[in-house]
C-alpha cells in the first residue's frame, strides 16, 4: 500500500481476492453473531455455515467493527506511506459501519475521507476498484473519492429471495411489506434504492422471478460498457446459468464476477438469494 492515496474498504464489499491484492485494498471486516460466538466475517465464519444456522432456525445477528478496528486499518495504511486514505463502506441504512468508520477517521495520522457508497456486496467492491484505479493512475484523495460516488451513482443492484422473512427479522425491509408477501405466496424481485432495500416487483414462482431479474439486468445493462457481478447465497446453479445468459446477451460486457455472499448479507437475505450488480464503467 505504497501509493499515496490507499484504499479501505469492508468485507461485504466481497471483492475477489485477487482484485484486492491486485488493487491493494483492505477489507475491514465485519462481524456476525452466531449463538453465543462472535466471528469475523470472511476469516472466521463461511456464508454456508450462516445459511445452515438460518434453515435449522438459529439465532444469527451481524455487527459492525469497533473504530478501533479501523483506527488500525488506517495506521497501517500511513505506515506503509499512504498519505491520504479513502474509507468506502456499505449503506449506512444497513449497517453502523460507517459511523464507526468517522470515528477512527478524526484520529487517522493522515487524512481519511469516509463515504457511504449507499451500496453493498459489489456493488460496493466496484466503488471500491473505482478509487484504486483513480489512486493508481496518480490521482488525488479528492479525485479518488469523486471516482467512486461516481459509480455508486450508476450502479444499480437487484435481488432476489426465497423469502423476505429473513430480511423482515433483520428490520432490513419493511414488516407490512414482508406480510404482504408471504400473504400473497409470491417470490419477491428487491433493489437498492437511495441506500435501502426496496421491493421492485412481486412474481408469482422463482422460475419466473429468476427470468425477470435476467430480463431487468439487461434492460439497465444497455449496450454501454458495463462490468456485471452475479451473486448467491447456497445456489451456485442459479448464479452460473444467469451468469452464462447476461455473457451471451450483454453487448458491452466488461468485467463478469460470480460469488457467493459472504456471512453478514447471508444472515439477511437468508439461502436462495440471487442477485445482479450492473456498474457502468
Amino acid at each position: 500500500m505504497s501509493r499515496h492515496v490507499a484504499i479501505v474498504t469492508d468485507s461485504t464489499a466481497y471483492l475477489p481476492p485477487r482484485a484486492m491484492e491486485r488493487h491493494r485494498i483492505t477489507a475491514v471486516p465485519l462481524t456476525v453473531v452466531l449463538g453465543d460466538q462472535a466471528l469475523e466475517e470472511g476469516t472466521e465464519i463461511s456464508a454456508r455455515s450462516v445459511a445452515q444456522a438460518l434453515q435449522k432456525r438459529k439465532p444469527v445477528t451481524t455487527s459492525r467493527p469497533g473504530p478501533e478496528v479501523f483506527a488500525a486499518a488506517y495506521r497501517a495504511a500511513a505506515e506503509e506511506g499512504a498519505e491520504g486514505i479513502v474509507s468506502l463502506h456499505l449503506s449506512a441504512e444497513f449497517s453502523g459501519t460507517y459511523d464507526a468508520a468517522v470515528l477512527a477517521a478524526r484520529e487517522a495520522p493522515v487524512p481519511v475521507r469516509v463515504v457511504d457508497t449507499g451500496m453493498v456486496a459489489m456493488a460496493l467492491g466496484f466503488c471500491a476498484l473505482a478509487a484504486a484505479e483513480t489512486a493508481e493512475a496518480g490521482g488525488t484523495l479528492d479525485e479518488a473519492v469523486a471516482a467512486a460516488e461516481k459509480r455508486a451513482e450508476a450502479t444499480a443492484a437487484y435481488f432476489y429471495v426465497d423469502t423476505l422473512d429473513y430480511l423482515r427479522r433483520g428490520g432490513r425491509i419493511g414488516a407490512a411489506q414482508a406480510l404482504l408477501g408471504s400473504a400473497l405466496a409470491v417470490k419477491p424481485l428487491l433493489q437498492l434504492d437511495g441506500g435501502r432495500i426496496e421491493l421492485r416487483e412481486k412474481v408469482r414462482t422463482a422460475a419466473k422471478a429468476i427470468a425477470r431479474l435476467e430480463e431487468i439486468a439487461v434492460e439497465r445493462a444497455g449496450t454501454a460498457p458495463v462490468d456485471i457481478a452475479v451473486h448467491h447465497l447456497a445456489a451456485p446453479e442459479r448464479a452460473t446459468l444467469l451468469a452464462d445468459r447476461l455473457r451471451d446477451r450483454v453487448p458491452e460486457l466488461g468485467e463478469l464476477h460470480v460469488s457467493e455472499v459472504g456471512a453478514v448479507i447471508g444472515a439477511h437475505t437468508g439461502p436462495g438469494l440471487l442477485g445482479v450488480v450492473i456498474s457502468p464503467r
